[in-house]
């Protein structure tokens, strides 16, 4: 009886502690779950035809279509209310690996771990992608997403044509050649120009990396970074971090990990793709400290630290430097979750930015976990470009309720700190939870009006729909 009772007791504080939108197996929303909604149905893409016969579906009966992938965009992009989301993860054959050219083309759906394991045979490595290679090549692209490397800027660079199906039903081989005016629109034009059925990406050789760490102060970065990382003809990839632990380093101690072209050994020692995340468990036991306490905080950047002086002179290969971890960060509890946001700052403006972020992270009280920097060179051939000059991305990783009243509070810290990038030049990332004001969008992106007009051309019934349009693209059917 007791047993019984216990049992009773744990699935009533179950089903309250899970009973949100959020949790609601019924609804659809991606990582953020800022935007539960009910949709008409989700469907697997398996090849053209069905595709093709998917859109008319949709046109005769007044649906919209939304394109998810892996579904890590926080802003509503990949679906939309009563609509069709088609899951394109199904849709991921690799089609051809050309060796001599350097070049490949796989479907869409297709992770960049799968990329990685088509070309590592070969000596061949992808020139940029995300951070972690668990993404799909067209979500990947639909946001022009840029990683560590140094010198192939966004994603945007990497791709030499795709087919599109656009609204009208048509299959239409997209590049900077044919059909051009659509190559810089639905390259971080997330999913609002039809589907992306699969890409050529140009590839370039697999290498080994030796990878140094230094301490910096955030004052000094900008100075070491054009001098030991860009001033190296042979550094190929940087990060770095910013404490965020409280006390005296608090927005002022970096640790910067680059990564220097190795050509003393042999790539055959290094290429063994690693297939498996290791110490996922301490990692994210650890990284959960960090979250929810603040010693844990205090203990977390020490930690990060040592660990980082451990790795030093570690060789890796390229394909394995892009695949870095993600799965210690995966968070699931109802009613609360990690948020990300990113700002781009020119890199002479980085030591004064950060300082005016960390005073109001501070003052508003922000739960930020972590800042990753990456840099990004300058980049405008995608109309939504973010990189309009040389800069600095900031990775911020924020843990936040999901409650109205408190994301409430967090949208207006979150445009304080937009008002803080736009008067440093800066912008920020569109893939993320659009906490922005139509002003803050339009300021950062100056040719918004020039993509909205060109999906109304493109697309003027608006099949093709999510909730990044309803919030940014001004009225519509």
């Amino acid at each position: 009886m007791t047993m019984l009772l216990l049992l009773l007791i744990l699935c009533m504080w179950t089903y309250w502690r899970t009973d949100s939108d959020d949790q609601n197996p019924y609804l659809i929303t991606d990582y953020s779950r800022l935007h539960p909604v009910k949709v008409e149905r989700v469907v697997e893409g398996h090849e053209e035809q069905q595709l093709v016969e998917l859109l008319q579906d949709a046109r005769e009966r007044n649906l919209t279509i939304s394109i998810a992938g892996q579904r890590h965009s926080q802003g509503g992009h990949t679906y939309y209310k009563d609509g069709i989301v088609i899951d394109m993860t199904s849709y991921n054959k690799v089609l051809e690996v050309n060796i001599d050219a350097k070049k490949m083309r796989v479907q869409a759906g297709a992770t960049w771990a799968e990329v990685q394991r088509a070309i590592n045979p070969y000596g061949l490595a992808v020139k940029n992608m995300q951070s972690q290679n668990i993404f799909t090549v067209g979500g990947s692209i639909s946001v022009n997403a840029h990683g560590r490397e140094l010198q192939q800027g966004s994603l945007i660079e990497s791709v030499d044509s795709f087919h599109l199906l656009t609204a009208d039903g048509q299959i239409r081989l997209v590049s900077r050649t044919e059909n051009a005016e659509l190559f810089p629109l639905v390259l971080g034009g997330y999913g609002l120009f039809g589907v992306i059925l699969d890409v050529t990406l140009t590839l370039t050789d697999d290498e080994v990396y030796r990878l140094t760490t230094d301490q910096v102060q955030v004052e000094e970065y900008p100075s070491y970074f054009q001098k030991n990382v860009l001033g190296d003809p042979m550094m190929s990839m940087h990060l770095a971090r910013i404490s965020v632990q409280p006390g005296a380093g608090y927005f002022r101690e970096m640790y910067a990990l680059n990564y220097a072209s190795d050509p003393t050994v042999s790539l055959d020692d290094y290429n063994h793709l690693d297939e498996r995340e290791r110490g996922v468990l301490p990692s994210k036991l650890l990284f959960n400290l960090n979250r929810e306490f603040e010693w844990g905080r205090a203990w977390f950047w020490p930690l990060q630290q040592r660990y980082f002086e451990s790795q030093d002179g570690k060789r890796l290969s390229r394909n394995n430097t892009m695949a870095s971890a993600s799965a210690f960060m995966e968070y699931h509890q109802p009613g609360e979750n990690d948020l990300l946001q990113e700002y781009f700052i020119p890199v002479e403006a980085f030591p004064a930015f950060v300082q005016e972020m960390g005073e109001i992270v501070s003052q508003e009280q922000l739960d930020l976990l972590n800042i990753t920097v990456r840099y990004v060179k300058h980049d405008e051939e995608a109309v939504l470009s973010y990189a309009t000059q040389d800069m600095f991305g900031l990775v911020c990783l924020f843990h936040a309720s999901l409650s109205e009243e408190e994301q409430g509070k967090f949208k207006d810290s979150m445009q304080q700190l937009i008002d803080v990038v736009l008067r440093y030049n800066g912008t920020y990332y569109l893939p993320y939870a659009g906490y922005a004001t139509s002003e803050q969008f339009e300021q950062a992106y100056p040719r918004k009006n020039e993509f909205f007009a060109a999906k109304e051309k493109v697309d003027p019934n608006h099949l093709f729909m999510n909730y990044f349009m309803e919030q940014y693209g001004g009225n519509h059917p």
